[in-house]
């Protein structure tokens, strides 16, 4: 385990921090706060998303593949005594859960980062029973090509930084692409972020 994912992990909350008071929190609660039964969140990461879920929320798994993120999660999930939470270090790409074992999905600002975005996709579909939702908040690319050329150019940078983030991806083609109907879709920017990495997707998607 390097450095960069230690500090990475260790500064995720305070560098997200004016980000989410700016606007993120807001759009992960309202997305969060009709989530109900078997629930599996990719990328947990520092478990932001924790506090957010109701007890409409009968089980609720967490996968996080990055040790230094999951230490943190587990932490917060200890925290919450009373609720049915289930770790598991399970990358997005080899999820080792049953076909079609749960209701809903959720995935905030994981989909730009996962190495292979549509073997996840594809995973997320698999574990999903049919009708099954995927809930997304995902910085995406550019509609405008003018700030999409400098996400091109940006992103070797962005990956760097942000512990393989990528900046530039056109998620929403991707989970279409992956078998999912988006029924609802909001378009938005994440104020307080570098301009390259504004580009806001928030909406669900249905399990084909």
């Amino acid at each position: 385990m390097g450095f960069g994912s230690w500090f990475f992990a260790a500064t995720y909350d305070a560098m997200l921090k004016g980000v989410e008071e700016a606007g993120l929190t807001a759009h992960r609660t309202r997305l969060l706060a009709d989530v109900s039964g078997r629930v599996i969140e990719i990328g947990g990461g520092t478990g932001v998303n924790l506090p957010l879920y109701t007890n409409n929320v009968t089980e609720l798994v967490m996968c996080e593949p990055a040790a230094q993120m999951a230490k943190r999660l587990e932490k917060k999930a200890a925290a919450l005594p009373s609720r049915a939470i289930r770790i598991s270090h399970d990358a997005a790409e080899e999820l080792h859960e049953p076909g079609g074992a749960f209701d809903v999905a959720v995935s905030t600002l994981v989909l730009c980062t996962v190495p292979d975005q549509q073997r996840a996709l594809t995973e997320i579909r698999r574990v999903l029973r049919p009708g099954g939702r995927l809930i997304f908040l995902e910085h995406v690319r550019s509609d405008d090509p003018k700030l999409a050329r400098w996400q091109d150019r940006l992103n070797v940078v962005s990956r760097f930084v942000a512990q393989g983030c990528n900046c530039n991806r056109d998620t929403l083609t991707a989970i279409r692409a992956a078998g999912f109907d988006v029924t609802s879709l909001t378009r938005d920017v994440m104020k307080k972020a570098p301009p390259f990495a504004r580009p806001l997707i928030v909406g669900t998607a249905v399990r084909a």
